[in-house]
């Protein structure tokens, strides 16, 4: 084994099969927020906890930094190229996206295949991140829709074995 250089690690991280997530809030302003993210798993079951990771140098940090709430969306396979535009910057990431408005102001996605509403908990710096540990306070999901995978740099949706 060899120290890791940053294209190694992302390259060896990138073996390691995720599901995709658009996570999305509403800013003091009323303007929305949300971005594509892999970064999502469990925390603790009691009380129900979940947690992500930003970027330091993502435009949406002060944002999600300064709220007191977001939403989690699991992304359904049929929503790809949502997940692309999420990504991307310089455009337009909410033009014609269906969402609802949460409990707490989030946006949370039509077609999603599952949503964590979380009270935006505790955030730790950590390296290039920033960890945050939200509070599900509502989730919901739904059965009929295969989820949307993301493995080694490409898109993918499940197949039984």
């Amino acid at each position: 084994m060899q120290v890791p250089t940053p294209q190694s690690f992302r390259a060896a991280l990138g073996r390691f099969a995720t599901g995709v997530t658009i996570v999305t809030a509403r800013a003091d302003d009323g303007s929305l927020v949300g971005l594509t993210a892999n970064s999502f798993n469990s925390v603790s079951l009691a009380p129900p906890l979940v947690l992500w990771s930003l970027s330091r140098q993502s435009q949406s940090l002060p944002v999600f930094h300064a709220g007191t709430h977001y939403a989690i969306n699991v992304l359904g396979a049929p929503q790809r190229d949502l997940a692309l535009r999420f990504a991307s910057r310089g455009v337009d990431r909410w033009a014609d996206v269906a969402y609802t408005e949460g409990a707490s102001g989030a946006p949370l996605l039509d077609g999603a295949v599952a949503v964590f509403e979380c009270f935006n908990r505790s955030r730790y710096e950590e390296g290039d991140h920033i960890i945050f540990v939200g509070e599900v306070e509502r989730c919901t999901h739904r059965t009929d829709i295969p989820p949307l995978l993301y493995h080694g740099g490409q898109f993918y949706t499940e197949h039984p074995l």
